[in-house]
């Protein structure tokens, strides 16, 4: 796949992108949902090693390159791994998944309801790197706790600002500004969300378009006009903590949404299954994910 289709593909592609970048912060707890315990590594680099063994028995499972899977979002460290002698972001290629890249550095502290993207350090370097081994786009989150407009606004225009930078590499940025599902305003603050969406979308240059990862919403169709909207190639959701059966269910009220999982993706899978009992829970997480996507 060329840029060309890659770009073909994410506009219009049948099926949903894996979140597959857990990162320093989150990688224990995904070990232990995968049934690595912490004494079973010591240190970092036995920590990522871990990690890596179990996204590539992910990416080299028959049922991944079903077609139902069209992206995948890697971390630097998986990106900069092999598997099967090849790059990883070569071996998504070739068996059909565009490949992504997350690029934040972990969140501020709260301030005016919402958690700021830490600074990028090297962020034009990984891009250049990024792009230089196949990579698509890139992924970066930041989080809203409460609706509060200043900060919504604060949070959106960070997303776009940086977003601007990775459209400048040749890269395509999915902007990540994750609701918190258990806030008690949501449905109120997503409405200012989208407004602000809306606000930095006319900001974009003639012929630009970003994606967007969001929380699934409150209110069924919500960012129906951000899908529609000529600016974004695609709106994809967050499964926020939901089980992979509530985020299906929420999902499918959305049309157009598409999801990109990372637990409602990963959930039942163990270290310690057969492969082929490995292959066929992933391929029942796929299939019941791609249907809502479809929905």
């Amino acid at each position: 796949m060329n840029q060309q289709d890659m770009t073909a593909k994410m506009a219009q592609g049948t099926g949903f992108i894996a979140a597959l970048d857990q990162s320093g912060g989150s990688t224990p707890k995904a070990l232990r949902g995968y049934g690595v315990d912490d004494s079973e590594w010591n240190g970092e680099d036995e920590m990522f090693a871990k990690i890596h063994e179990m996204r590539c028995r992910i990416i080299t499972s028959p049922s991944f390159a079903s077609g139902k899977v069209i992206g995948a979002i890697l971390f630097e460290k998986t990106m900069d791994g092999m598997v099967e002698g090849k790059p990883v972001p070569q071996a998504l290629i070739d068996r059909g998944v565009v490949p992504f890249l997350k690029v934040d550095k972990g969140l501020e502290d709260e301030t005016d309801g919402v958690q700021l993207m830490k600074p990028i350090a090297g962020l034009d370097g990984l891009c250049e790197r990024a792009k230089g081994l196949g990579v698509f786009g890139t992924k970066m989150r930041s989080v809203i706790n409460q609706a509060s407009p200043t900060g919504i606004g604060a949070i959106v225009a960070q997303q776009f600002q940086i977003g601007k930078q990775i459209l400048g590499h040749g890269l395509m940025p999915i902007l990540e500004p994750e609701y918190t599902i258990k806030a008690e305003d949501r449905e109120q603050g997503e409405e200012i969300l989208k407004a602000e969406i809306l606000k930095q979308l006319n900001s974009l240059e003639e012929g630009q378009q970003v994606m967007l990862k969001l929380s699934i919403p409150v209110k069924a169709d919500l960012y129906r006009e951000l899908v529609q909207h000529p600016k974004v190639l695609r709106v994809v959701a967050l499964s926020g903590g939901y089980s992979t059966e509530e985020a299906c269910e929420e999902l499918a009220k959305n049309k157009g949404m598409i999801a990109s999982f990372s637990r409602g993706l990963l959930q039942d899978l163990r270290a310690d299954q057969s492969d082929e009992e490995f292959d066929r829970t992933l391929g029942a997480a796929i299939d019941q994910i791609c249907e809502a996507s479809l929905a």
